[in-house]
C-alpha cells in the first residue's frame, strides 16, 4: 500500500488506490465545462515517427473533458507539418498545432527581437513560452497542463490525476507537479537520483536552513516534465529556455503562488521514455549538459536570493557533492538488492564523477558569468510592450491550422 505520509510543506497526493479512471474523467468533464482544460504537448516531429506519439494520441482521443489540444511543434518543415497536422486531425477535441518553424510564428519572433527581448534560443524552452503565449490569449482557458511526448508506457489516468487539484473547486491548488517512480528493470532517473537531490541535500548542509532550499527538497521529481497550472499563475511566470527550465519554473511558482497552493501528485506508478545519453567525453551533450544547465539555473535563483558563493564555496561543494552522491549510491543499491533489480555500482559511481564535471563546467560559467541566458519574459511584459501581440499570435496559429 502506498504512504500517505505528508513529509514537508508540499501537499503531496499520492495514489493509495485504483479509482476507477471513469468516475475521475467524470469529474473532471463536469468541471471542464466552467472551467476550461487546455493540454500542451511540446513535440519535435521526430517523436511522430516514435512508438510513443501513436499510443498519447490513441489515449487522448478518450480524455473528452479538454477544451483544447496545443501541440508545440519544433524542427519541422512544410511537409512534415502537413503530416503531423494530419495525425492530429484524429483527435476528436479541438487540436491547435504551433508550428515554430513556420513563417508565421517566425515573423513573429522577429518582432519580439526587434522590440529588443532576448529569445534567441531556440529549444523547449522557448517552444512551450511561445506556445503559452497563444493558449493565455484565449481568456476562457482556466487551466494548463503540460507532458512531454516521449511517454513509452503512456496512459490518459496521467493526465487526469495532473489536471485535477488545480481545477477541482473544493482543492483550491494553483499548481500541480507530477512525480512518478523511474523503474523497469532498473533504476534509471540519475540526473533526480545522483545530481539534483543530492546536490540540494549539499547545499542545505552548507548553507543550513534555507526555505527555498527546503522547498525544492520536498518534490519527490523536481525534474519531471510533467505539471499543470491555473492561467492567471501562467501570466506572470518567465521560463528558461535551457534545461534549467524544470528548476526556473519551480523557483518562479515560490516567488509567485503561496507554497500551500502548490501540490505535487503521484499520475502513475512507472514512467518510462527515452534515455539520454551520459558520456563524460562529450559535457556539451547528454545528461552532462543537462545538469550542468540545471545547476546554472539553481546557483543564478540562489543568488538572487542573496545568497553569496565564492571559489571556497564551490571548492566545499565539489567535495561535499561527491560525498551525499556516494552516499545515494549505496542507498540505491540496497534499494535496488531488496527489489531484485539489476544495478551498476560502477556505472553509477561513474555518472557520479561525470556528474562533478557538471557542477564544475556550472559553478565556472556562473563565476564568469553570472546572469547567464536570460528568462523569457512574462507574457504580462509582452503584452504591456506589444498589447495586440496576443491577438496575432492567435490569428497566426489559426491560418496555419486552416
Amino acid at each position: 500500500m502506498a504512504d500517505f505520509y505528508q513529509h514537508g510543506m508540499i501537499t503531496t497526493l499520492q495514489k493509495l488506490k485504483d479509482r476507477p479512471l471513469e468516475d475521475l474523467e467524470d469529474e473532471l468533464r463536469t468541471i471542464g465545462k466552467k472551467r476550461k482544460i487546455v493540454l500542451l504537448l511540446p513535440a519535435l516531429y521526430s517523436e511522430f515517427e516514435t512508438d510513443s506519439m501513436p499510443q498519447i494520441i490513441e489515449e487522448l482521443k478518450r480524455a473528452n473533458y479538454l477544451y483544447r489540444i496545443v501541440l508545440s511543434l519544433d524542427r519541422a518543415g512544410k511537409g512534415e507539418f502537413k503530416k503531423a497536422k494530419k495525425v492530429m486531425s484524429s483527435l476528436p477535441t479541438d487540436v491547435r498545432i504551433v508550428w515554430h518553424d513556420g513563417p508565421r510564428i517566425q515573423e513573429l519572433y522577429g518582432e519580439l527581437r526587434d522590440a529588443h527581448f532576448d529569445i534567441d534560443m531556440p529549444g523547449k524552452g522557448r517552444s512551450v513560452w511561445m506556445s503559452l503565449g497563444y493558449i493565455l490569449s484565449d481568456e476562457e482557458v482556466y487551466a494548463i497542463a503540460l507532458h512531454d511526448c516521449d511517454i513509452v508506457n503512456y496512459r490518459r489516468e496521467m493526465l487526469a490525476r495532473l489536471v485535477y487539484p488545480v481545477v477541482h473547486p473544493a482543492i483550491d491548488f494553483e499548481f500541480s507537479k507530477g512525480y512518478y517512480a523511474r523503474v523497469t528493470e532498473k533504476l534509471y532517473g540519475r540526473v533526480t537520483r545522483l545530481f539534483y537531490t543530492p546536490l540540494i541535500r549539499t547545499l542545505k548542509r552548507i548553507l543550513e536552513y534555507n526555505p527555498f532550499l527546503e522547498y525544492l527538497g520536498n518534490f519527490r521529481y523536481a525534474l519531471s516534465g510533467e505539471f499543470a497550472l491555473i492561467s492567471s499563475l501562467a501570466r506572470g511566470l518567465r521560463i528558461s529556455p535551457t534545461w534549467g527550465l524544470e528548476v526556473s519554473l519551480l523557483s518562479e511558482v515560490y516567488q509567485k503562488a503561496a507554497v500551500n497552493r502548490i501540490c505535487q501528485v503521484e499520475i502513475t506508478e512507472f514512467y518510462e521514455h527515452k534515455h539520454q545519453l551520459l558520456d563524460k567525453d562529450k559535457p556539451d551533450e547528454g545528461l552532462i549538459r543537462m545538469a550542468t544547465d540545471i545547476a546554472k539555473a539553481l546557483f543564478r535563483v540562489l543568488s538572487q536570493d542573496g545568497i553569496v558563493m565564492s571559489q571556497s564555496f564551490f571548492r566545499t561543494l565539489y567535495t561535499a557533492y561527491m560525498e551525499e552522491s556516494r552516499i545515494a549510491v549505496e542507498k540505491y543499491n540496497a534499494l535496488s538488492l531488496l527489489n531484485g533489480l539489476t544495478y551498476d555500482r560502477h556505472g553509477e559511481i561513474e555518472a557520479v564523477e561525470a556528474f562533478v564535471i557538471s557542477l564544475k563546467r556550472a559553478s565556472e560559467g556562473f563565476i564568469d558569468d553570472p546572469v547567464g541566458i536570460p528568462m523569457l519574459p512574462a507574457w504580462t511584459r509582452i503584452t504591456a510592450a506589444i498589447p495586440d501581440f496576443p491577438e496575432r499570435i492567435t490569428m497566426h496559429v489559426e491560418l496555419d491550422n486552416l
